[in-house]
């Protein structure tokens, strides 16, 4: 069959990589398995009210197509088996029509033919398929450049673009920063910020979560405005002290979302310094709270508590109990991290907070257990004695837990030496081929043992090896 031209091939191509982005390989490439697509409809729509369509999953494996971008055409290429009597004429030729062609040709060997139908049989609805196909190529070629393109950004914030609502989602346009154009990222309900308005074109900064592949759609970005990696890059972006090194973020505890609409969102950041002259909550807070309050204005609200980090645990819970007043840390449990904070009576609700919503951070910013009292109710001896049976449970779940371990340990011992045994009394074939291997290497080792001294052969210097070829004699040793 004949080129099938293409008017215009070149300028489509690089159209194409224009308007999308892509290369322009890989534009040729999705433009090669569309139409290949399309000669797989054209012959499936030759059966269509005759029969039942004979094709298998398969069948069009071996069939390509190659662009002849100088002339601007393409050729749809079949490799063929050759046989001696055929079962497939998509897959296999006879030899007798090699050889009248070239008188080479043996049984078994492959040759590519040209099997390009006419432009005018190709048909409207292979034409179609060729078309939906090569979008959804192009399509997915994207979304795998997106992917290879955000998943190893340094700066995981972006700026994103409001653009549109998908349910409960918000669809953004970020951009990698990269020269390439704006891509779509999806923010979830659950990582909105209560106190955001998400009107159109409304701009803000996000936290790219992930890059992950979602069926039927590809590769997807999904952002975050909850995440408490958005809070670390703000006071990183505003505190010059972070930046340099002598003031670091240890520890973030957030609830962006709470469980209830009474309560607000809510941040506590432990801070450390590096050198003894730099005070780093002071640096975190800035003059007159300058810097803390443009990480609040982007946060749209959200309270933040920046507190001093501390080595020591009694110290640390003091201060992430902030703004609350403690009078006494009792590490009640230190083995556990349980601890009793006693406050006084007008402090205990400030200490809890709304709901709990300050215990809770701060005993996710210390990893302690952290139970409020009253200073002026707590019974030291009760609590004690409370806290002991607690210790007790823990100690006795601890050593079950132990014991299965040490029994599930013992089973897999003894059935790694009951199947020892087994292999032992019916081995299997790579180990039969093993012993064998071993018991030649043994008879060789042996038998060169047993060669009197007089019969050893003489360590020669390698450049005599190579002067001097070996003799006969020596060959035949």
């Amino acid at each position: 069959m004949a080129l099938v031209l293409l008017p215009g091939l070149n300028n489509l191509i690089e159209d194409i990589s224009d308007e999308k982005k892509l290369p322009t390989p890989v534009v040729e490439a999705a433009l090669r398995e569309a139409l290949l697509k399309g000669y797989e409809r054209y012959r499936r729509t030759l059966y269509l009210g005759i029969s039942e369509d004979p094709f298998e999953e398969e069948y069009f494996s071996n069939f390509d197509v190659g662009l002849d971008l100088d002339e601007e055409g393409y050729r749809v290429l079949a490799s063929k088996i050759i046989v001696e009597e055929i079962e497939s004429e998509d897959h296999q030729i006879a030899l007798s029509e090699v050889m009248q062609v070239t008188e080479d040709a043996q049984i078994g060997d492959t040759v590519v033919l040209d099997v390009t139908p006419e432009k005018e049989d190709f048909g409207r609805m292979a034409a179609a398929t060729t078309k939906q196909v090569l979008a959804q190529k192009l399509r997915d070629q994207q979304r795998r450049m997106i992917q290879e393109e955000f998943a190893d950004l340094e700066d995981p914030v972006l700026t994103a673009r409001v653009i549109r609502f998908e349910r409960q989602s918000v669809i953004m346009a970020v951009s990698s920063g990269l020269g390439r154009p704006e891509v779509e990222a999806e923010l979830p309900r659950r990582d909105q910020l209560p106190n955001d308005n998400y009107r159109a074109n409304a701009t803000f900064k996000v936290f790219l979560k992930e890059v992950s592949e979602v069926p039927r759609r590809g590769p997807q970005l999904f952002v975050s405005r909850s995440n408490a990696g958005l809070v670390v890059y703000l006071f990183e972006n505003e505190v010059p002290e972070i930046q340099e090194g002598s003031v670091r973020i240890v520890a973030v505890a957030r609830e962006a979302n709470p469980p209830s609409r009474s309560v607000g969102p809510r941040t506590k950041v432990a801070v450390d310094s590096i050198e003894r002259e730099v005070d780093p909550v002071g640096a975190c807070i800035g003059a007159r709270g300058s810097r803390i309050q443009q990480v609040v204005n982007e946060l749209r609200g959200e309270k933040i508590d920046v507190i001093r980090w501390s080595s020591d645990p009694v110290q640390y819970i003091c201060n992430s109990l902030s703004p609350a007043r403690v009078e006494m840390v009792r590490l009640v449990d230190p083995e556990g991290q349980h601890a009793h904070v006693l406050v006084p009576p007008d402090q205990l609700s400030l200490a809890i907070g709304r709901e709990g919503q300050n215990v809770r951070l701060a005993a996710r910013l210390t990893g302690w257990k952290i139970d409020i009292k009253n200073s002026q109710e707590y019974d030291q001896a009760t609590e004690d004695s409370e806290v002991a049976e607690l210790i007790a449970q823990r100690e006795e779940e601890e050593a079950l837990q132990r014991e299965a371990e040490e029994r599930l340990a013992a089973e897999q011992a003894t059935r790694a030496e009951e199947d020892a045994r087994l292999r032992e009394l019916y081995p299997l074939p790579e180990d039969q081929e093993e012993f064998e291997q071993e018991e030649t290497q043994e008879n060789q080792n042996g038998a060169e043992d047993l060669l009197p001294n007089d019969n050893e052969p003489i360590r020669k210097d390698p450049i005599d090896e190579i002067d001097e070829p070996l003799s006969k004699e020596d060959g035949a040793r």
